[in-house]
């Protein structure tokens, strides 16, 4: 059997064994949730339970030996390892913990290596999350409007447009209502469409953060919530790491893009590249056998790539390269 948990008003139903894994409007409020398998859902509650039990007890037994003002609150469990069926990945920040990176941070010190978590790069409370799947899923249609944008910062020239009568009707409703969204998020200042001359105009946001994400840091969002949706859809333990720095054991500084590791295993690694990314690949080479990576799972991500060139330089280097469209079939056969 299936079970659904509303996010929204909290009623819990049983459902059919055929709804596991997808998508069922609550009968009571309508609002869209996922169904899971029965077993598995207990058994990840049962999981939250004993552990938190078990804090309590330590914490009794510390009281009753008068070390009380000695204990410490328990970290959060790591949303990683508990059961996300309540979480909206879109608007949390159960990810930003360092309980939360606790098991990555472990790995690489087994292997000589310092990991430095930046907290907030796994925020996805703002907009800086949704956008990107949006754009990675419709890059070959959205990228003009990313290119005129990104050009427009690196030329400080603060106004682009887009002319909408080039694309079928379809297509230029879609890019149109993708550049409402960018203003609605504030990732753009001024948007506006003139319905006559089909022509949609947009002014850029001068903050650095916005700069900084179409500057490449979108891709990053883009690898980090698929490959999170996908550990959630598939129910695996997780935790995960974005703008990931790592310190070797020669104090060589390095950093990775996105950084999952899967039921503890050997994690996989994703270099997020918007631009030129050639000159990098000895680097990344040399990071993947210094973590000790299959090949497989030190993944390049490269929007310049076609899937010839991807698969001619994977076949090329010990490494694997992807262009957005290609990133999600890759790892489903890795999570």
């Amino acid at each position: 059997m299936a079970i659904l948990r509303c996010n929204k008003c909290g009623h819990v139903a049983e459902l059919p064994a055929e709804t596991i894994g997808k998508s069922v409007g609550c009968e009571k409020c309508g609002n869209e949730g996922r169904a899971y398998d029965t077993v598995l859902f207990v058994r990840k509650v049962l999981q939250q339970y004993f552990l938190l039990q078990g804090e309590v007890v330590r914490l009794s037994a510390a009281l009753e030996a008068g070390e009380g003002e000695k204990a410490t609150p328990p970290a959060a469990p790591s949303p990683g390892a508990a059961l996300l069926a309540d979480l909206d990945l879109h608007n949390t920040d159960q990810f930003a913990s360092d309980s939360q990176h606790a098991g990555i941070v472990q790995w690489l010190k087994v292997r000589q290596v310092q990991a430095r978590p930046h907290l907030e790069a796994v925020d996805t409370s703002g907009f800086f999350d949704d956008v990107p799947v949006e754009l990675g899923d419709h890059f070959d249609l959205l990228r003009e409007v990313v290119d005129k944008i990104r050009w427009g910062q690196q030329k400080e020239v603060p106004n682009f447009s887009v002319n909408l009568a080039k694309f079928s009707q379809k297509e230029g409703q879609a890019i149109n209502a993708f550049c409402k969204r960018l203003h609605d998020y504030s990732l753009l200042s001024e948007y506006f469409y003139q319905k006559q001359e089909k022509v949609g105009r947009g002014t850029i946001q001068s903050a650095a953060a916005v700069r900084r994400f179409f500057a490449g840091e979108w891709l990053e969002w883009f690898a980090f919530m698929k490959l999170l949706s996908l550990a959630r859809d598939r129910q695996r333990e997780f935790s995960c790491a974005r703008q990931l720095s790592l310190v070797m054991a020669n104090e060589d500084l390095f950093e990775i893009d996105v950084f999952f590791l899967v039921d503890g295993q050997e994690p996989i690694c994703i270099e997020c590249k918007t631009g030129e990314f050639r000159p990098e690949i000895d680097k990344y080479l040399g990071l993947r056998k210094r973590l000790g990576v299959d090949r497989r799972r030190f993944i390049v991500c490269a929007t310049t790539l076609t899937p010839e060139q991807a698969a001619g330089l994977s076949g090329m280097y010990e490494l694997t390269f992807v262009n957005p469209a290609g990133l999600v079939a890759h790892l489903s056969t890795l999570v």
